[in-house]
């Protein structure tokens, strides 16, 4: 499990390889991943905006922006959770993604926090050590 806090908010994410949703021959891999977003500060906050950085094992990059999570953009008070479950394919089998939320406060304060990086690993991945 991988964890950041930002201005009292937790978020964690647990990725999880696919098998099932993934074709090797087709250099399709695929990867679920669970975040749980968690308010521990004093203060009602509104997730807005996602952003996310994907990269895979060849280097290549994609960017994704957009509005909220799984079509929802969830108000959390004071120690409430939020949790979700996405995926992402690559045609390579590892890589790793990181990201931010844009958060806005009950004051209608503005603010990111981080998502942190987290890796995709299947099976077939070779590790490699330098």
């Amino acid at each position: 499990m991988y964890r950041a806090v930002t201005r009292q908010i937790e978020v964690t994410v647990e990725p999880n390889f696919l098998p099932e949703r993934s074709s090797i021959e087709n250099r399709q891999y695929f990867w679920s991943y669970t975040i749980v977003i968690t308010n521990t500060g004093a203060e009602t906050v509104q997730l807005r905006t996602r952003y996310w950085l994907i990269t895979d094992a060849s280097g290549r990059k994609q960017e994704v922006r957009g509005e909220g999570v799984v079509g929802e953009q969830p108000v959390l008070a004071p120690g409430e959770r939020f949790e979700y479950t996405s995926g992402v394919p690559l045609p390579t089998a590892s890589g790793f993604m990181s990201g931010r939320y844009q958060m806005m406060s009950e004051s209608g304060e503005k603010f990111e926090i981080d998502v942190p990086a987290f890796s995709l690993d299947s099976p077939d991945s070779k590790r490699v050590l330098n």
